[in-house]
């Protein structure tokens, strides 16, 4: 899998998954990659510097304690309640339905469920569009 950083010719800049670099060229050339914010189809690499691993043992926290974290976790909070809400779920048959939609084999609407690692790479490859569903604790007082 590679992560890319792209934008689009009306200026919006998203991260996007590939299985690897001639998936992204052949999605592109196909004319399935399109803006996350805009649906523009003129998309460009972003410049982006490479993730490096790290050669020491040393782990680094992110603190919960960050003015922002509260809020950022309640938009996710909020975000996850309105899919679950609004959206069928549809199980262990996420990556089927997805497909069916998208190649337009049953009408469009809102899905969530699970997906394994394979089904998800298989979903990427073939350009069909999905988010991953945040999984939040719940909050302890």
């Amino acid at each position: 899998m590679i992560q890319y950083s792209l934008h689009c010719s009306k200026g919006h800049r998203y991260d996007a998954w590939f299985k690897n670099a001639a998936a992204f060229d052949e999605q592109q050339a196909r004319g399935i990659v399109t803006c996350a914010v805009c649906g523009d189809g003129a998309i460009e690499k972003a410049p982006m510097a490479p993730a490096v691993a790290r050669t020491d043992s040393e782990k680094v926290s992110l603190s919960s304690s960050h003015p922002d974290a509260l809020k950022f976790r309640e938009l996710l909070r909020a975000y996850r309640q309105k899919v679950t809400s609004e959206a069928d779920y549809v199980g262990d048959r996420f990556a089927d339905e997805a497909r069916k939609i998208h190649f337009e084999e049953v009408e469009a609407r809102g899905i969530y469920g699970e997906a394994t690692r394979d089904e998800v790479a298989g979903l990427i490859e073939e350009g069909v569009e999905f988010m991953p569903l945040p999984d939040l604790p719940e909050e302890h007082n």
